[in-house]
């Protein structure tokens, strides 16, 4: 585990053992031990005292997991794979967006602004944490239902797929300041979450420059598409945005999306025109005569898919 001092504070105790010492309380091989602390995204620290019982407490719960009837060693490490990485995520988020105004809020006599304020709100984040996981757990169980109630595999399964990104990102990056370039960045995510979320749609990940989103109904991912146009491209204080719709069937595995869907709509998005949305002819089937407007582009190779005959959308 990586950076000790501010870790181990958070957690309220010190480092006192070895990853062998808790290897041995937890029941675990010395192999097994650091293969889930490898997977949980922890760095290794070899026989320095990195460790305490909180550790010991963990690789009981992942230790017992594989011996489980459902949920094999082969699962298992995949979940908690992505229980590692989405925390760190997290953490890096948070203290991220916290770090600029603990030293001011913190009391002078502080000696750690960082254990100060984790004290301080550190419960309430958890409390937060296990309410969203919960929402978002039963949401997750209701897609899974839905599509067996088809019969269709519940990881594999038709969707539209959305890709946004910045016009000029990297152009950008190196002329704006890393505070510019901060805000942006954030501005853009946080309108792009919205709008998904207005439209009952999913939002897949972020990638600064990006982001990537699932509907189940063609028409909310066009309505979604044009919020964001709507949000970011049609503000003045932001750099325009390009969309790419594609849909077909996906994958659904570790909390992303794969298939040519994906794929597509990414390409895309280097054939549209500043704020405007281009789509695949699955999706231009889709979208309702009435409501959108369709007009075939002139036919391109793109990379991955051949020559391709893409098409422009707007709302009639």
């Amino acid at each position: 585990m990586s950076d000790e001092g501010p870790e181990r504070t958070s957690q309220g105790d010190e480092p006192q053992l070895t990853a062998a010492e808790v290897a041995e309380r937890a029941g675990l091989s010395l192999d097994l031990t650091r293969r889930l602390f490898r997977t949980l995204g922890f760095a290794e620290h070899g026989d320095e005292r990195a460790y305490t019982e909180a550790d010991v407490a963990a690789l009981r719960i992942l230790g017992a997991a594989p011996g489980d009837e459902v949920v094999v060693p082969e699962v298992a490490l995949n979940v908690t794979r992505g229980i590692g990485i989405t925390m760190a995520r997290l953490a890096d988020w948070e203290v991220g967006e916290l770090v600029q105004h603990v030293a001011d809020a913190a009391p002078e006599d502080a000696e750690d602004p960082g254990a100060w304020v984790t004290a301080r709100l550190g419960g309430h984040f958890e409390d937060l944490l296990v309410y969203a996981w919960r929402r978002h757990l039963a949401a997750a169980i209701a897609r899974m239902e839905a599509v067996r109630a088809l019969d269709d595999d519940p990881h594999t399964t038709d969707l539209s797929v959305g890709f946004a990104d910045i016009v000029g990102f990297t152009a950008l990056s190196n002329e704006a300041s890393r505070e510019r370039i901060g805000e942006l960045v954030e501005v853009f995510e946080a309108r792009c979450g919205d709008v998904i979320a207005r439209e009952q749609g999913r939002l897949i990940k972020s990638m600064g420059d990006a982001v990537l989103y699932v509907n189940d109904d063609p028409m909310a991912a066009f309505t979604t598409a044009e919020g964001i146009i709507n949000v970011i491209g049609r503000d003045p204080r932001m750099p325009d945005v390009r969309v790419g719709l594609a849909t077909g069937g996906v994958v659904l595995r570790m909390g992303d999306v794969f298939g040519p869907p994906v794929n597509l709509a990414a390409r895309l998005t280097q054939v549209a025109r500043r704020n405007r949305i281009i789509v695949d002819h699955a999706t231009a089937d889709l979208l309702p005569a009435d409501q959108v407007e369709s007009r075939p582009l002139p036919a391109r190779p793109v990379r991955g898919f051949g020559v391709v005959e893409p098409v422009a959308v707007r709302r009639a």
